[in-house]
């Protein structure tokens, strides 16, 4: 009799067991160690992009994973640098992670020519249907989709909110990187609103810092000047190099992003990068449980803010409209 019941008591012990292994087994499939690549492209000691990557990180948490537990990040730091972004574009696609972040348009072609199969999940990207990184905002159609910075649209305003800050502008250096779709565009965007404005254009390059001095110092032997600073990874790299341009020959100068302005710059309008970078969280989760970026919907911006440093503006003797001062979203004393 004892070993009778002795051998049932396996039995049910073994049925158990047997039970329970489906349940083990997506456990230990639900902690797989998952693989993000991220091709950044700024320097990692930057405090912008450790900010926009501190987000990214705070979004992926909330969503489940952890870094060391079930998810491994592997950084490539590009510095602004296109031979860099080349590079570490191929190395990344090597990797074959579950899904690559792409910050700036600078990044996307590289990977795009690295791989076709691969998802990447962009940020800080301008018209990437216009620059042909996705079929359509609404069917990407591809490996690749993500959350747009701005359209073209947006850098005519940069012209008409510098127009209105500093009346007397009639001139405009519009800093671009000409390697990239959206320096390109931003300026045409520029130029088509220019002759309304009364504003004449010069581009001006920012591939080195010494091309940017030489060329502000050459624009400023003429008077009523004002630069336009367009985004690029660039014109992020230099930020703190144009700010102090700026201020010596008096120029105001309008930036794309928020950033200049807490280091004295005059006017910033764009979008919440930090708020973006989050949000790109969400889109890398639903890759990683299993959605097909061909399937995921471009995402378009929904926050943008208008930023102002009037301690700079009184410096440069300028007056903010008041109409200007309402819409405000952040102002530096």
């Amino acid at each position: 009799m004892a070993s009778h019941i002795g051998r049932r008591k396996f039995l049910a012990t073994l049925g158990g067991a047997a039970a329970a292994w489906p349940l083990a087994a997506s456990a230990q499939q639900a902690e797989r160690m998952r693989q993000i690549g991220v091709l950044a492209n700024l320097a990692a000691e930057d405090p912008q992009t450790q900010a926009r990557h501190a987000a990214f990180l705070q979004g992926l948490q909330q969503l489940g994973w952890t870094v060391g537990r079930n998810v491994r990040i592997d950084y490539r730091w590009s510095a602004g640098k296109i031979d860099n972004i080349r590079r570490y574009a191929a190395e990344l696609a090597a990797l074959a992670p579950d899904v690559i972040l792409a910050p700036g348009t600078s990044s996307m072609g590289p990977l795009l020519q690295a791989t076709q199969t691969v998802p990447i999940v962009f940020v800080l990207v301008s018209d990437p249907v216009g620059a042909g990184y996705v079929a359509s905002l609404a069917r990407p159609g591809g490996n690749a989709t993500g959350l747009a910075q701005y359209d073209y649209s947006l850098s005519a305003k940069w012209l008409e909110l510098l127009k209105q800050i500093a009346p007397a502008v009639t001139r405009a250096a519009v800093l671009r990187d000409p390697a990239i779709p959206a320096g390109i565009g931003q300026l045409a965007a520029i130029q088509a609103v220019a002759p309304s404005l009364g504003v004449e254009i010069i581009p001006v390059n920012v591939r080195d810092a010494l091309e940017i001095e030489r060329a502000v110092a050459v624009f400023t032997r003429s008077a009523n000047g004002g630069l336009i600073v367009t985004g690029s990874p660039l014109s992020f790299v230099h930020r703190d190099l144009i700010v102090t341009l700026a201020a010596r020959h008096k120029l105001p100068a309008i930036y794309w992003d928020r950033a200049p302005i807490a280091s004295g710059g005059l006017i910033s309008y764009g979008n919440d990068s930090i708020d973006l970078y989050r949000r790109a969280a969400g889109y890398v989760d639903r890759i990683l449980r299993g959605e097909k970026p061909a399937d995921l919907p471009v995402q378009a911006p929904t926050k943008y803010e208008l930023v102002i440093n009037l301690k700079t503006a009184k410096a440069l003797g300028l007056e903010i409209p008041t109409t200007v001062l309402a819409r405000a979203d952040e102002v530096f004393e």
